[in-house]
């Protein structure tokens, strides 16, 4: 039998859990959920400054997921925001880290929501910190996405069009070095991102697609994307 390809998924931190008891890592089981029946084999890392590289020599993937804001001295802001919420310093310098050596190095990434923002920083990129009231809510909603053809995302997703389970208060603000925009919201807000001339497979999406893989192929085809990836690169 083939082995499940490894997938790094680097975990969050979360101040409460009540099965736990105390502070906990964790991942969304909905997320790691689409990784499984991708075929991968999904595995929470603990975030650390140290050792990054060598810590994800092990894996054939790396999916970064969502969570709460990047601090927004990161991308060069000199105040922050009274929305920017559940800021943590390590928990920045990690996921950054991760994102420029799966991209230095080949490694496939799918990069979700708070993941794509964590991409666009680590290539030079800024985020708007807030998009304002109701009428700019990407919060709880599911809309759809124009994606564009002939991108990764495409491939992956096999649609022009998608619905988007979408959480976010933030978006891109200035596109990293080397980016270009693969989907967008009829307000245009940037929903996806890739790297062409990327050493290695690469998309990521500022929705959620966790949330409605099980039902929908679309959505699933991201998580099937990256694991077909990562098995033509072990």
């Amino acid at each position: 039998m083939t082995p499940r390809p490894l997938i790094a998924v680097p975990a969050r931190f979360s101040a409460t859990t009540s099965a736990l008891r105390y502070a906990a890592e964790v991942n969304a089981r909905a997320l790691i959920e689409a990784v499984w029946r991708a075929g991968g084999e999904p595995v929470s890392i603990h975030p650390a400054e140290s050792d990054v590289a060598a810590r994800l020599t092990r894996f054939e993937g790396v999916l970064l997921p969502g969570g709460g804001d990047l601090a927004p001295h990161r991308y060069g802001a000199a105040t922050t925001h009274d929305s920017v919420y559940d800021v943590d310093d390590l928990q920045d310098t990690f996921d950054l880290r991760v994102a420029r050596h799966a991209l230095d190095s080949g490694l496939p990434l799918l990069a979700v929501c708070r993941g794509l923002q964590v991409v666009n920083v680590a290539l030079g990129g800024s985020l708007e910190q807030d998009m304002g009231g109701p009428e700019h809510e990407h919060r709880h909603l599911v809309h759809p996405v124009r994606i564009r053809r002939g991108t990764l995302l495409e491939g992956a997703t096999g649609a022009e069009k998608a619905d988007a389970s979408c959480y976010h208060h933030q978006r891109v603000d200035r596109l990293g070095h080397g980016l270009t925009v693969t989907a967008t919201a009829a307000d245009g807000t940037v929903e996806g991102l890739e790297l062409p001339g990327a050493r290695g497979w690469f998309t990521a999406v500022q929705w959620h697609p966790e949330d409605t893989a099980h039902e929908d192929p679309a959505q699933q085809g991201l998580f099937d994307a990256l694991v077909a990836a990562a098995r033509r690169s072990s």
